[in-house]
């Protein structure tokens, strides 16, 4: 099927890729000349595992180039919308101008029986909005929303744990279907499940998801937070939880909190949607969601202050990750990276390390310490912080190796990934998130 991604970012690009890679012939546009002069050479313009292998293959193979020209996407049977829905500026509304930019540019180039298939983020009732704008080309909107975890994007892609497509109930609607369904034959003879509703529920999926991950993560903080003032222990509370099959573990890791470039604007963008629709009182409870989430942050500091005696200025803090999460390059709204700048605001002297997202966290803040090699960033350090818990850090560093290099051995655990027992028989004084 010949097909068209608009929007070449980090979704876009990926989905892009892997259309093509399960043999489907894919024209992907964007604005960014560059972007799309990196990919068309078969460069991922971010670390993602095995993207660079699917552009490669995909040029090679002649089923994937990479144009901003909108005039290319003429032509193809279905285009995936996959621009960006960022927050407004000064409230938490999700901006749609790319969306509306990117429909304002394809108009010219539908043909009638075109499908349009929505992956963006978008407020419940989007869709049909863009639906009736297109509806004199003889275009159909159907919406299908990504559930991709960064650094695990080709994979969910590829096999997703299900597929949602959201049409209205016409000839055309299930036209629509029926073509995404041909667009993921593979996965669905794979098994995937495949759920057809209503073009209003399949937007609410997403932010639905959203909204409810969001708050497991932010419960098991909240949780550390009567744990450090009870004395509890939140992992083995968590271990405890989890052992329930209402409850489930995943997800119950207690820390720093989330952050990237789609949880946190996400779940706010679902409340303010939520609010327009005048039923604000239903999600009020994001906005502590939120608040939990932001105050961790503040907490890994606290840690670091007191077990410095509350003497950080011109100590030498080693910060050990700087992506949101491991496998990612992606500083956006990164806990850890806003972790360091508040330690550098309380003049220490702080070190950054991290496998993938160094040169970003540096053009964003110049103003702190950077270190390509984990150990020169551990070398002299009055004390470590784990902030993401990529494997070099939370599997691979050993206590005694770590003690050799450090001048006090003293380690703040943000993401409670490490063996506190382990550490402190080396010596260590070790602090984790809501940890006795």
């Amino acid at each position: 099927m010949r097909m068209s991604v608009i929007g070449c970012g980090y979704l876009g690009a990926v989905h892009a890729a892997a259309m093509a890679s399960i043999g489907h012939d894919v024209i992907g546009i964007d604005v960014d000349e560059r972007k799309v002069a990196a990919l068309n050479a078969g460069s991922a313009p971010f670390f993602e595992p095995q993207l660079t292998e699917l552009l490669t293959e995909g040029r090679e193979s002649g089923r994937l180039r990479f144009s901003d020209r909108m005039a290319d996407a003429a032509g193809a049977q279905v285009h995936f919308l996959a621009v960006g829905t960022p927050q407004i500026p000064g409230g938490h509304a999700a901006d749609l101008r790319y969306v509306d930019a990117a429909i304002d540019g394809l108009l010219p180039h539908l043909r009638p029986g075109d499908v349009i298939a929505g992956k963006s983020t978008v407020p419940v009732g989007t869709a049909a909005r863009l639906a009736t704008r297109v509806a004199d080309s003889g275009a159909t909107v159907v919406w299908n929303p990504e559930f991709l975890r960064e650094g695990w994007a080709v994979h969910d892609t590829l096999t997703p744990d299900r597929l949602v497509v959201g049409a209205e109930p016409d000839a055309a609607g299930e036209r629509g279907v029926a073509v995404l369904r041909e667009v993921y034959a593979a996965a669905v003879e794979a098994g995937t499940p495949f759920l057809v509703t209503d073009l209003a529920t399949a937007e609410l999926v997403k932010g639905a998801a959203n909204a409810f991950l969001a708050t497991k993560i932010s419960f098991i903080n909240a949780m550390a937070e009567i744990a450090d003032a009870s004395g509890a222990d939140v992992a083995l509370l968590a271990d405890a939880l989890g052992h329930d099959s209402r409850i489930g573990r995943r997800y119950l890791g207690a820390g720093i909190g989330f952050g990237g470039g789609c949880l946190p604007k996400d779940i706010r963008a679902f409340a303010a949607r939520a609010e327009e629709l005048g039923r604000g009182e239903a999600v009020g409870f994001l906005h502590e969601v939120d608040a939990i989430n932001l105050r961790r942050r503040e907490r890994a500091v606290q840690l670091v202050v007191d077990a410095l005696g509350g003497l950080v200025f011109g100590r030498r803090i080693a910060v050990l990750g700087a992506a949101f999460k491991p496998f990612s390059d992606d500083i956006r709204d990164s806990p850890g990276l806003d972790v360091a700048v508040r330690l550098r605001g309380l003049g220490a002297d702080v070190v950054v390390t991290d496998p993938a997202a160094l040169d970003n966290a540096a053009a964003a803040h110049p103003q702190l310490g950077y270190a390509r090699d984990r150990n020169d960033a551990l070398r002299e350090a009055d004390a470590v912080v784990i902030v993401t818990e990529w494997d070099e850090y939370r599997r691979d560093l050993s206590p005694a190796h770590a003690g050799g290099l450090v001048r006090g051995r003293i380690i703040i655990d943000g993401r409670n990934c490490l063996d506190a027992a382990a550490w402190r028989a080396a010596g260590w004084q070790y602090h984790g998130m809501g940890r006795r």
